[in-house]
């Protein structure tokens, strides 16, 4: 999958002046469980190396700390069957889960459905070093590579299912009186909401067509559907088809990401209170893996604009009606007081940040059954309004439907990013 946050597709002959987010959290939240207390890894540059030399520190001090392999060796030799953790009652095997759903009887209110959604259960910061790091290509840092290789493994590992009620995203004004789920309240209340579009791009394959059609097209229904905002950006994009047949190669210098083959089976957060502010100075600074309209911006310029409201929001929108694989969402009060968990992505001139989550029963979950072609769910993955006044994010996940009759077919949908400017 696309790393939004990324630097792939940089010329080596641009130049970024260093750019250090100030952790802006969200008032009454906690402090992120993060190395440095959240505090960016470009606050210790190295000579230009915007930090990536102290993250992969990081990252090999904290496999020496061992505390990952301690939750490695309890998942290993736990007896089948359920896990009771300081989360609640969580399942290595998703079969395990859904067998769990059966015998308590849990069910689900009206369009709703209870799925095992997958969670992290480490409750400390993880690292990534991308492939396309230098330390993958030296042989005197092979022994590290090995090292990281197999954490980022085992950490993957590190999670278990939960069962949970999904409720259905058309009915949230069941839910919140009054609240419309295509509306932009909607989205500033709980971090999703659902737009309509009919869409003249005939081939969501073609990258080219995507952006010359697909991306104005959003733009519009972006900025027709939140009227207060001035401008709209759309960036990149994914094409999710796991029985896709055709070539799947991500080419970035032809601006084409490629086809995806898997689903992201994992709670999380595309961007946090430091990697949201980051991409989109990067976006108009330096263009940078930009697959949209052109943006170059003087950094009085940027300092401008970002000085008013912006937010970054994903939006899906399905090929056919979706069957399986649906993608699902989570509604922000029901953990805005929760400290998300850093996932670094280590790069050779940048570390980007994602997040992770730990289960609660409480979390509000919702989906878009049998989402049709003309439908566009929408989630937040960054606010830059901090006060608690709106959300701030949206985490999510996609996930399988065991309900769903056997043999139907797999989601099939693109997903475009883009940052809307107040």
């Amino acid at each position: 999958m696309n790393d939004p946050v990324g630097l792939k597709g940089l010329a080596p002959t641009t130049k970024r002046k260093l750019y250090v987010p100030p952790l802006e959290l969200t008032k009454g939240q906690p402090t992120p469980i993060a190395a440095n207390g959240g505090l960016s890894f470009a606050s210790f540059d190295r000579n230009g190396d915007a930090g990536t030399g102290a993250a992969i520190e990081a990252a090999l001090q904290h496999i020496a700390d061992g505390k990952g392999q301690d939750i490695t060796r309890m998942l290993e030799s736990a007896p089948p069957g359920p896990i009771q953790t300081q989360w609640g009652v969580g399942f290595r095997e998703y079969d395990e889960c859904v067998a769990y759903i059966q015998e308590q009887g849990l069910t689900a209110p009206d369009g709703g459905v209870v799925l095992p959604l997958r969670y992290t259960i480490n409750e400390s910061p993880s690292w990534s070093v991308v492939p396309s790091n230098a330390l993958w290509h030296d042989p005197s840092r092979a022994a590290d590579a090995a090292k990281l290789k197999k954490e980022e493994s085992d950490n993957r590992n590190r999670s278990l299912y939960f069962p949970h009620v999904l409720r259905d995203a058309r009915r949230i004004g069941e839910y919140y009186p009054g609240l419309r789920p295509d509306s932009p309240e909607c989205m500033d209340k709980l971090g999703v909401s659902l737009a309509h579009i009919q869409s003249k791009c005939q081939n969501f394959y073609d990258a080219h067509e995507v952006e010359r059609v697909f991306y104005p097209e959003i733009e519009k229904l972006l900025l027709d559907f939140f009227p207060d905002a001035t401008d709209a950006l759309v960036y990149n994009h994914d094409v999710f088809d796991k029985q896709y047949k055709g070539d799947r190669t991500e080419n970035q210098a032809d601006k084409n990401p490629g086809v995806n083959e898997n689903y992201v089976n994992m709670v999380h957060n595309d961007l946090n209170d430091n990697s949201g502010r980051v991409r989109v100075r990067e976006l108009l600074l330096n263009n940078l893996r930009n697959f949209g309209r052109e943006q170059r911006y003087t950094e009085a310029e940027v300092e401008e604009k970002l000085s008013r409201r912006f937010v970054s929001i994903n939006l899906a929108k399905p090929f056919e009606t979706i069957q399986q694989w649906p993608f699902v969402l989570c509604a922000w009060p029901s953990f805005a007081d929760q400290a998300y968990i850093n996932n670094y992505r280590i790069y050779d001139d940048r570390v980007g940040e994602t997040t992770r989550f730990t289960n609660r029963a409480n979390h509000e979950w919702y989906w878009f059954p049998q989402q049709q072609p003309h439908e566009v769910s929408m989630l937040k993955c960054y606010d830059s309004v901090t006060d608690n006044s709106v959300s701030r994010w949206s985490f999510h996940s996609a996930c399988y439907d065991w309900t769903a009759p056997a043999g139907v077919p797999l989601r099939r949908n693109v997903v475009v990013r883009a940052y809307l400017f107040y």
